[in-house]
C-alpha cells in the first residue's frame, strides 16, 4: 500500500529550503520510490513548494522537477489534501505560521531555531501537544557520518571516561566588497534574528545532550569581527549581528565541553567542522564524513623542546574509523524518520520541545555574554 502525504514546503527557496530539504532530501526520496514502512508499505511524499517570489519558485519547480508551487500559503493551509507543514523561513516569521498550521490540523515540521525566544518556542511545543498533531525540529547534525561514528565509539566503550569535547566550527564568509558572500546577509543583522549565537548553539545543545550529556551550564563570549558587509542587492551594510562565538559548557558527568563557531575564520582543519573527545582510554577526531581515533596503546609521549625539530608526526597514531554501516544525507535521515512518525506512528523525540531546549541554551548564551559570568541552565 502507498501512502501518498501532502507537504507544504515554506521558505524552500532559500539556501538550506533548496539545498538540503527539497533536492537532496524530499525529491531524493521520491526518486528512490519513497520510504519503506516495515510492513511493505511505502510513503510517497507530495511536496508543494510555497514562497513569496513566484518566479523563484517556478524556476526552483522546473530544476527540482515538483511541479506544483504557489505563493498562497493561506489556499494550502486550507486544503485537506496536505497534512504536513515544512517551514524553512527566516526565524521571525516561523511562529505565526506554525500558529497557523497547527490551528489548520497539519502536522508540523521545521528548521531551527524553532523560535526567537524560548517563551514562544514553548508556546508552540504547548499548543502542538494540546492539538495533538505531530511535530518535529531539524537536528540534522546528529546524523552525519563523522557524529554518528563518535556515538558508535561511545556505545562500544572506546573512550573510557569521557573528559571533554572540543569542537570547531566555522569558515571564512566573504564580505562581499570584492567576492560575493555565501551566506544571506540577513546572518549579520540582529533585527532580522541573524547572529551565530542563535543560530548554532542551537545545534551544540543537541549535539551535546544526544550524545555526550545533558548541558549543565554555559559561559559564552560573541564578537562581531566583521563590522560592515554587502548585501545582495550590492549594497554596504552595518553589521549589527556576532559572527563569532566562544563558549564553554558544563555537560553532566563532569565532562567539560569548548566550541569555537565563525564565520571568520580560515580553515586548516580536518573538515568545517571538527569534534575532538579525549577519554582516559582514548581520543577521536570526527569531521562531517570522517572519524580518527587514536586508542591509549598508541598514544605517543611527547617531551617539551621548542629548541629542537619536533620529532613526532602526531597525525601518525592516528586510524581511520572504517566504513561498518551506510550513512545517507542527515536531512533526508530524518525527514525519513519524521515521515514514519507520522504515517506509522515510530517514535520521533526531536519534537518541538527539543528544540525549544536550542532556543533556551542560545538565550543562556547571549545572557552569559552579556553578564560576563557563567548561566545555569535549568530544566524546561
Amino acid at each position: 500500500m502507498e501512502h501518498k502525504i501532502g507537504i507544504i514546503m515554506n521558505g524552500v527557496t532559500g539556501r538550506m529550503g533548496t539545498n538540503q530539504h527539497l533536492m537532496r532530501s524530499i525529491v531524493e526520496i521520491i526518486k528512490q520510490g519513497g520510504v519503506q514502512l516495515s510492513n511493505g508499505d511505502t510513503i510517497m511524499p507530495d511536496p508543494v513548494l510555497v514562497g513569496r517570489n513566484e518566479a523563484k519558485l517556478k524556476s526552483l519547480s522546473e530544476r527540482s522537477g515538483v511541479p506544483k508551487y504557489t505563493t498562497d500559503l493561506d489556499a494550502v493551509m486550507n486544503d485537506d489534501q496536505y497534512s504536513i507543514y515544512f517551514d524553512a523561513q527566516t526565524t521571525g516569521r516561523r511562529a505565526d505560521a506554525v500558529k497557523q498550521a497547527v490551528k489548520a490540523g497539519k502536522h508540523v515540521y521545521c528548521e531551527k531555531p524553532v523560535a526567537v525566544d524560548t517563551a514562544t518556542a514553548l508556546e508552540l511545543h504547548e499548543i502542538c501537544q494540546k492539538a495533538g498533531v505531530k511535530n518535529g525540529v531539524v537536528q540534522d547534525k546528529l546524523w552525519l557520518p563523522g557524529l554518528r561514528k563518535l556515538k558508535r565509539l561511545i556505545e562500544n566503550g572506546f573512550f573510557g571516561e569521557i573528559l571533554s569535547v572540543r569542537g570547531e566550527f566555522g569558515y571564512w564568509v566573504f564580505e562581499g566588497h570584492t567576492i560575493p558572500a555565501q551566506r544571506p546577509s540577513w546572518n549579520y543583522r540582529k533585527e532580522d534574528d541573524g547572529g551565530i549565537i542563535v543560530d548554532m548553539l542551537c545545534h551544540w545543545r543537541y549535539v551535546l545532550d544526544n550524545i555526550f550529556g545533558n548541558v549543565k551550564a554555559v559561559s559564552c563570549t560573541g564578537a562581531t569581527h566583521i563590522k560592515e558587509r554587502v548585501d545582495e542587492q550590492g549594497k554596504p551594510y552595518k553589521c549589527t549581528a556576532d559572527d563569532a562565538a566562544y563558549a564553554t559548557f558544563e555537560l553532566e558527568g563532569d565532562i567539560i565541553a569548548h566550541f569555537n563557531s565563525s564565520w571568520t575564520v580560515r580553515v586548516r582543519r580536518d573538515d568545517l567542522l571538527t569534534v575532538q573527545v579525549d577519554g582516559t582510554k582514548g581520543s577521536a577526531v570526527a569531521g562531517l564524513r570522517e572519524c580518527h581515533i587514536q586508542h591509549y596503546g598508541n598514544t605517543p609521549k611527547p617531551v617539551w623542546n621548542p629548541d629542537i625539530v619536533q620529532p613526532i608526526d602526531f597525525y601518525d597514531g592516528w586510524a581511520r574509523v572504517p566504513e561498518q554501516e551506510l550513512m545517507d544525507n542527515a536531512f533526508k535521515v530524518q525527514w525519513e524518520l519524521f515521515l514514519k512518525h507520522v504515517v506509522a506512528d515510530e517514535p520521533f523525540p526531536w519534537d518541538m520541545k527539543a528544540g525549544a531546549k536550542g532556543v533556551q541554551l542560545a538565550e543562556k548564551g547571549l545572557e552569559s555574554w552579556e553578564k560576563r559570568a557563567w548561566v545555569d541552565i535549568p530544566d524546561l
